[in-house]
Parts: C-alpha cells; structure tokens; sequence
C-alpha cells in the first residue's frame, strides 16, 4: 500500500516546512489541500481499522504544530480535515473494495501534495531548533 511512502513525504514536506504565513498563496493551498486529504484519508482508514484508528489524525495534529499558522490559517486548516473527514465518512460507512480503492486514491493525492510542499524549503537561522518529524513507519495493518 501507498501508506509509508505517503507518510515519508508528508514528513519531509513538515520537516523542511516554512512556517505557513511565510508561505505563498498557492502553497497555504496546497496546505488546505493537503489537510482535506488527510481528513479523507482518516475516515476511510476508520472504516476498516476502527474508531480507535488515530494514524492519520495525528499527521493533521503536526501538521499544525510545524506550520505555526496564525490562528485564522489554523482554523482553516482544521476545518479542512473536517470537511474531507465528514465527506469520506457518510460516502463510505463500511469497508470494503471499494473504500480500500478509495483510501488508495486519498494516499495518491496527499503524496502529490506532500511532494509539491517538501519542494519549498525553509532556510533555518543559526541556533533556530527545527521540530523533529513525526513517526516514521505506520503501524501494521
């Protein structure tokens, strides 16, 4: 499955992040593209491993800790994972091919977009601590 290397680059788009009132527009889209995706992503990775299932929640957590957005970005942002949350939630109630093609989808286009924000590199000052990426591997599934 597409999971590792998904989460691999989102780690690398964060770890090099700039923070996002820094970024330009088409980035902070990018941003809100990328936080609808790993809404997407979470619900249809609940519908087949549970309620319980936090894998990429937690990638939406970080995600606004290293981007440090103003709070209206921040809000936007959270309410991005939300909608795509609630979209793929009530389109898919139960796991089966279908949800797992779908979920394959949502991992394509979040690695696209992950790749396109690891792209832009933040030049970190000296004595500046850069925050450390988030787990490496996702748990078995």
């Amino acid at each position: 499955m597409l999971r590792l290397p998904v989460a691999a680059l989102i780690i690398a788009s964060l770890a090099t992040a700039a923070l996002a009132q820094e970024r330009e527009p088409e980035e902070r889209q990018r941003l809100l593209d990328l936080a609808y995706t790993l809404g997407e992503s979470h619900a249809l990775r609940q519908t087949c491993e549970g309620l319980n299932d936090q894998f990429w929640r937690s990638r939406m957590v970080r995600l606004t800790e290293v981007e440090q957005a103003e709070q209206a970005f921040d809000a936007q942002l959270r309410e991005r994972f939300n909608t795509g949350f609630a979209a793929r939630q009530g389109e898919f109630p139960l796991c089966d091919a279908a949800s797992r093609k779908a979920e394959q989808q949502s991992a394509r286009k979040g690695q696209a977009l992950a790749l396109k924000l690891s792209q832009s590199v933040r030049l970190v000052p000296r004595g500046e601590i850069v925050p450390e990426p988030m787990a490496e591997v996702a748990a078995p599934r």
